[in-house]
């Protein structure tokens, strides 16, 4: 094949999918001695669309009647087209464009996918990441710069009410080592300093306040230290109850399991509480963590804090340094956040994704994530809802058996 642009042809055979289809057309295309060029192969409710694209044989109507007998011998329909060209030469611009919805209504891919057009680009494959709890398809887009696409597309988000994650094609988003995330309403239902606020009576007060830190409206370390001092006196014991009734958000778990699987490290960092957070890592295997500390005298609190806030800026300091302690790029970091105070730590990483969060926040993020499901995650890194559940059904396999072998002896 030393053509510049060598002749090819197109077979696609379309049908009822059963064992063996692909193995009879490649076996039918052999005895022609073609080199194959590209194959594609797609499963819809069993039915089979299967693309081969190879060099031109000698004797092309001879192969045409061996791959029209197969066809009707597996009861398929089958075409042919001669053409030109392999299938490399896409248009530079690729990117992944992840559309969720809980429910994905064709409403809103049709105008989805017509505003890609629009832009110039095309999709050049189309992949279901999950079908449940949420819906998500991947697009495999070129032809348009990925950060003009996010631009346009993070408009018909919000209007059809939809998440859309435009990320650049390339090995970086295989590569994400480290994720960064916040915990109140992020990685826990939830802001623990309101459970803490209602042992002394001012959870309403307290809510207030963190509401307005949230939104970016009030400077966060002063809002803090307001909140904090209305916790004088409360019996220290309170936090072991807090953490009691913490309830992680929806997938949290499945997310790390299934990330760890990959080698992926996790950070927390926090506007809340070590006496929370650092149990919290302890339990979920987090490999870093950071928060503020209460001081605590006689085994109350004092309404103080003990050191240096970790507010806005601090967030993103934490992520830069726990990027260096695992040996990995700023750009290698995936950060999860939902208040005004993460925006730095969003902004610093490789992927900002802002989870179910304020307006502000959604609007200054690269990703926004809506849907109450932190396992989406995983979907946004090329992680499909099936391999997550072939994984957990293979480690469920392996301790069964290890169980068995440990009752035998």
């Amino acid at each position: 094949m030393s053509d510049a642009h060598p002749e090819t042809l197109l077979v696609t055979l379309t049908g009822r999918d059963r064992p063996g289809v692909t193995a009879t057309l490649l076996a039918t295309l052999a005895q022609a001695g073609v080199e194959v060029v590209d194959v594609e192969q797609v499963i819809l409710r069993r039915r089979l669309i299967l693309g081969l694209l190879v060099t031109v044989p000698s004797d092309l109507e001879a192969l045409e009647a061996r791959v029209g007998q197969a066809a009707s011998e597996l009861d398929m329909q089958v075409e042919l087209e001669r053409g030109t060209g392999d299938n490399s030469s896409r248009p530079a611009g690729r990117s992944h464009v992840t559309v969720i919805g809980a429910p994905l209504l064709a409403t809103a891919m049709a105008e989805i996918t017509a505003v890609i057009a629009d832009a110039g680009a095309n999709i050049d494959r189309i992949e279901r990441m999950a079908r449940y709890p949420v819906t998500a398809i991947d697009l495999h887009v070129s032809g348009a710069d990925p950060e003009q696409l996010r631009t346009t597309l993070a408009e018909e988000s919000a209007r059809l009410g939809v998440d859309l994650a435009v990320q650049p094609a390339g090995l970086q988003r295989r590569g994400m080592r480290l994720i960064v995330m916040d915990v109140d309403s992020t990685l826990v239902q939830g802001e623990v300093i309101e459970m803490l606020a209602a042992h002394a009576g001012c959870a309403d007060e307290v809510a207030e306040v963190t509401e307005r830190a949230m939104r970016g409206e009030i400077d966060f370390a002063q809002s803090l230290h307001e909140r904090v001092a209305r916790l004088e006196g409360v019996p220290a014991s309170a936090l072991d109850e807090v953490y009691a009734d913490l309830r992680l958000a929806r997938g949290a778990r499945t997310m790390v399991r299934t990330l760890r699987r990959l080698g992926y490290r996790f950070a927390i960092v926090s506007g809340g509480f070590s006496q929370v957070t650092d149990r919290l890592a302890a339990d979920l295997g987090i490999d870093f963590a950071r928060a503020n500390e209460l001081e605590i005298v006689d085994g109350r609190l004092t309404g103080r804090i003990v050191g240096d806030v970790v507010d806005r800026a601090a967030k993103a300091r934490a992520l830069r340094e726990f990027a260096r302690e695992a040996g990995v790029s700023e750009g290698a970091t995936v950060a999860i956040g939902d208040g005004a105070n993460d925006l730095d730590m969003l902004a610093a990483a490789g992927l900002g994704i802002a989870y179910n969060a304020k307006p502000a926040v959604r609007r200054a993020a690269e990703v926004s994530v809506n849907v109450p499901y932190l396992d989406t995650i995983v979907y946004l890194l090329g992680i499909t809802r099936e391999e997550v559940e072939a994984a957990d059904a293979a480690d469920a396999a392996d301790a069964a058996d290890a169980a068995d072998a440990d009752g035998a002896t």
